[in-house]
């Protein structure tokens, strides 16, 4: 798949871009961590099911993005940047998870 395919953009080390405000981006980073849902207004934990596959994933209007992957960083990440689609920077500290400084706004406007 190549990246016009893909609702996502990858840029540095830790910053993933959202492209495409039809779907929505489901982040994995480890099996321990929280998965997030990044839709077009903003950054969140994910709280329903995860889907098991890519068809369902796309019939829910979501992408699955596996931090660890090859394809997106090829490791884990403690820190991510994440630019939504509603013109914020959200930065993903997973070192913090469970407190209020797990996902926080780290730029209002990045453009």
């Amino acid at each position: 798949m190549n990246s016009y395919d893909k609702a996502f953009l990858v840029s540095g080390r830790n910053t993933l871009i959202h492209k495409n405000k039809k779907l929505d981006l489901i982040v994995i980073n480890d099996d321990n961590d929280p998965p997030l849902i990044i839709t077009r207004h903003g950054v969140k934990m994910f709280e329903e099911s995860v889907p098991t596959n890519k068809v369902e994933a796309k019939e829910r209007y979501m992408e699955i993005v596996d931090i660890s992957s090859t394809d997106v960083f090829g490791e884990t990440k403690t820190l991510l940047f994440v630019q939504a689609l509603n013109n914020k920077e959200y930065k993903v500290d997973y070192s913090k998870k469970g407190t209020d400084l797990f996902i926080r706004i780290h730029q209002d406007n990045y453009i």
